[in-house]
């Protein structure tokens, strides 16, 4: 990438045009639109993300002064007007901007296929791992009331299945704040998300018998914390060797009637007391040829998504929405997505060796410079370097999260 152009031209290089014309012209998102097309709104609300405005008053004032830019950075419209703005946040359909981000997250995927395996998960030779949370995103009542959540309060969820390598969302679901987690697992399987051979790490709120079955008879892996009231009958029981910490490693089966009726197989069960904090730490999967190191080791790359909610929810600050309708809020949270991958995609194609969270904490300060990301970024800042950033020291230390 020459220097010779702006910066925030530069990020923006790597969106697919193209691709995009056709995703507007399929979902008629600019119909009877004269000025400010679906382009330039996305690009508008990418600076947003990116310099992290607040309003749609403190983008229209950044903006104003940065007129002789626009076409420079892939902008048509000679201005950017808050009613403009705002108008489209709430008429032209977030799906558009949805299909940005997932084939942003198609392109990603294939860039970071080839990323080097953590050293505790080398005997899973090569298998996709895939992490599945959800976040709450809440929103005052007054404002959002198409979305009750609670009594005095309202909230967005977002429902994210996260490749580990590379931290890359593969699959993405935005519900009202009262879907519950595990209902998520049947959008997976009807919309064609499980893959067989893979590994699905889940907390416990996704422990529900008959759904865990579905993904077992579709030959994917799954690895959870077991509830604190399941019942179990004994198999048979395997030596864990004498790594600190390691309890047991059971072959049990489901001994609740209604529970051996919708899960009849076997399932393995491995237990780990956490010495530091003296927390007692029970897994259930049904994969039985991982050592137990490796099965813990996979529940700890469930925080691959906490990293993401993270980076969604502080560094690209969505906290604050362009607009009060379903439609502004859902375009608002599909743009910070398709920005996230964005940002993934120059990484790994300039070859930076920069965490994500360094490349937009310079990116921020910078968007109207006219000099290569290279330059601009220099020597990569090592971990320790970043005390505000998350770092995992310990295998356990954030299973109790």
């Amino acid at each position: 990438m020459h220097s010779g152009q702006l910066v925030f031209a530069q990020v923006m290089a790597y969106l697919p045009l193209k691709a995009f014309s056709r995703m507007v012209a399929a979902r008629r998102a600019q119909h009877k639109v004269q000025d400010f097309s679906c382009l330039d709104q996305f690009l508008v609300l990418a600076f947003a993300e990116l310099t992290a405005r607040e309003s749609l008053r403190d983008i229209d004032i950044n903006l104003r002064t940065q007129g002789k830019h626009f076409y420079h950075i892939g902008l048509r419209c000679k201005t950017v007007s808050r009613n403009t703005l705002a108008n489209a946040n709430c008429v032209r359909p977030w799906e558009v901007f949805a299909d940005l981000a997932h084939h942003l997250i198609k392109t990603a995927r294939v860039l970071y296929a080839d990323e080097p395996t953590n050293s505790e998960l080398k005997s899973l030779m090569g298998a996709t791992v895939y992490a599945l949370d959800s976040t709450t995103i809440d929103l005052c009542l007054s404002l959002f009331n198409w979305d009750t959540f609670r009594t005095a309060k309202a909230a967005v969820k977002l429902h994210t299945l996260i490749d580990w390598k590379g931290s890359i969302p593969s699959f993405i679901h935005i519900s009202d704040g009262k879907m519950h987690d595990v209902k998520i697992l049947d959008l997976l399987c009807e919309q064609g998300y499980i893959e067989a051979g893979a590994f699905y790490v889940m907390d416990k709120a996704y422990v529900d018998f008959a759904r865990s079955y579905k993904l077992h008879t579709a030959r994917a892996f799954f690895v959870t914390r077991a509830k604190g009231n399941i019942h179990t009958d004994l198999i048979q029981t395997f030596p864990v060797g004498k790594v600190i910490g390691f309890v047991s490693d059971h072959h049990v089966r489901l001994a609740d009637v209604l529970s051996k009726v919708r899960y009849p197989e076997p399932l393995r069960c491995v237990t780990f007391i956490d010495v530091e904090t003296g927390k007692t730490f029970e897994f259930l999967t049904n994969n039985f040829a991982l050592p137990a190191i490796t099965i813990c080791a996979l529940y700890k790359q469930r925080w691959q998504v906490e990293l993401f909610f993270k980076w969604i929810k502080q560094h690209l600050r969505i906290k604050a929405f362009y607009g009060n309708t379903e439609n502004a809020v859902k375009t608002r949270i599909w743009v910070a997505i398709a920005t996230y991958v964005s940002i993934a995609i120059m990484k790994k194609r300039l070859n930076l060796k920069h965490s994500l969270y360094e490349i937009l904490r310079v990116l921020d300060l910078n968007m109207f410079e006219m000099t290569s990301i290279e330059t601009l970024l220099g020597r990569p800042v090592e971990p320790t370097e970043l005390s505000d950033y998350p770092i995992q020291q310990d295998l356990f230390q954030t299973l109790g999260h």
